[in-house]
């Protein structure tokens, strides 16, 4: 409903999709920028990055569902950290710094799972189907009921959807498993 508001050019719609979407955003943006590039940006300025490249583009994004708004932020979201992890690699370093101006080490979501971790859930989390990833989204991360991801994603009902989010669970849960050669 946002979607189409925008594509009509209700500027409050911007707005209202910005505040619904950018708490999630920070949510899964959070601890997934690594150490080396937090120095040069912090998770609000890559997720408000993203969501300024999402709205930029919005005119020409096609939903085959409600919910595939999320799944294309969480794409754009992906790149742009990628991007950050990139340019922070390529920033030649001018000056050692003392040992007493490191940083605290790595951010809290690293330090509870492991960097090796987080990226192989994220490695996983690209390989389920784009309904998949939707579902998984829309109940582990926005928390929606069963009902409201059926609806959201257009299913028969609260069991199909949830479903659809155990199966993406199941092979969210394989692929985690196949990348570690069987010791999920």
């Amino acid at each position: 409903m946002l979607l189409r508001r925008i594509w009509r050019g209700d500027a409050r719609a911007r707005d209202q999709l910005v505040l619904a979407y950018y708490p999630v955003m920070k949510r899964l943006a959070h601890g997934r920028v690594p150490s080396l590039a937090r120095g040069l940006v912090d998770t609000d300025d890559v997720v408000s990055t993203a969501m300024e490249k999402a709205l930029r583009n919005i005119d020409t994004f096609e939903p085959k569902r409600e919910a595939a708004f999320l799944a294309y932020m969480w794409q754009i979201l992906r790149n742009e950290i990628r991007m950050q992890i990139r340019r922070a690699k390529a920033r030649p370093v001018t000056e050692e710094l003392s040992e007493e101006f490191a940083a605290g080490g790595p951010s809290p979501l690293e330090a509870a799972i492991g960097r090796d971790l987080l990226e192989r859930y994220d490695s996983a989390l690209e390989r389920l189907t784009p309904e998949q990833q939707e579902a998984f989204f829309l109940r582990n991360e926005m928390g929606l009921s069963y009902l409201n991801v059926a609806e959201a994603m257009g299913v028969a009902s609260p069991d199909a959807a949830r479903m659809l989010v155990v199966r993406a669970i199941v092979n969210l849960e394989r692929e985690l498993r196949e990348g570690t050669g069987g010791e999920a």
